[in-house]
């Protein structure tokens, strides 16, 4: 993490509401430049809400959201649809388009936002594909030919294919197996620190969490009731965040990520 702190997304006062249903009411966030962030939260709680109202999925009933210094919701088109590219996004389930490979998956992007030849387009895309660790037999496979594994690395291919700043992940390791999510948060941290990226990650994996994130916010009681280390997490005086950060897993995630020596990005 810089030492400047600089905020490259800051929520205030957001208002989530679904009808009668509010899931966010004054909620304010600051995500710093070059941190691994860990959303958490109890389920209900808002975590994929938040990220889908942050890139523009969910327009929210109150508040403000600036990321990489432009009024997200307000902003001119233009200058909107420029910030965009600044960001990559990977869903949980990948979101790929299920009729291209994962080649023209991770070309689409740069189909819509750059001018670049076929050839180029094509050398990236291979380049951002190696990058996740995908072999080159990957390129031309669909989605449905790809394992649950490869598939989030796919998807996480296109996330990187503008070469952004900020990378959003929606529960990334939830439904692999422990090998495969501990083998995804090494790629995550490596690619963290060789791309100066900052990661907004929403898990529910406190392996995740004391592996690769420098600071945990917690989602509860419809805002963000705690934000900080993920040491100091068992200090909080709330029922869920104790049972959750103080719990036999949390111990077990504790000592594996000693072991290993992982404490963090950053």
């Amino acid at each position: 993490m810089t030492e400047t702190r600089e905020a490259v997304i800051k929520v205030r006062g957001l208002r989530n509401q679904f009808g009668r249903q509010v899931v966010h009411d004054n909620l304010d966030l600051d995500v710093w430049r070059g941190e691994v962030l860990g959303i958490v939260g109890g389920s209900g709680t808002g975590k994929s809400v938040l990220l889908r109202t942050i890139v523009g999925l969910n327009k929210p009933a109150k508040g403000s959201i600036e990321v990489l210094g432009v009024d997200v919701l307000n902003a001119p088109d233009i200058e909107r649809r420029e910030v965009e590219t600044r960001w990559g996004v990977a869903f949980q389930d990948g979101a790929l388009f299920s009729s291209l490979s994962v080649l023209n998956n991770v070309m689409a992007p740069m189909r819509e936002h750059l001018d670049l030849s076929p050839a180029l387009m094509k050398a990236l895309g291979e380049l951002k594909i190696s990058m996740v660790g995908l072999p080159p037999l990957a390129c031309g496979k669909l989605p449905s030919e790809l394992s649950g594994g490869m598939r989030k690395r796919a998807a996480l291919a296109r996330a990187l294919a503008l070469d952004p700043q900020i990378v959003f992940l929606d529960e990334p390791t939830a439904g692999l197996d422990p090998i495969g999510a501990a083998a995804y948060d090494e790629l995550i941290g490596e690619l963290q620190r060789a791309l100066g990226l900052t990661v907004f990650m929403v898990t529910h994996d406190l392996d995740s969490l004391y592996a690769i994130c420098d600071r945990i916010a917690v989602l509860a009681e419809k805002r963000v009731l705690v934000e900080g280390p993920i040491e100091g997490m068992t200090e909080v005086d709330h029922p869920w965040v104790q049972e959750y950060f103080t719990g036999p897993r949390a111990r077990a995630a504790q000592v594996k990520g000693q072991a290993t020596g992982q404490t963090g990005a950053g």
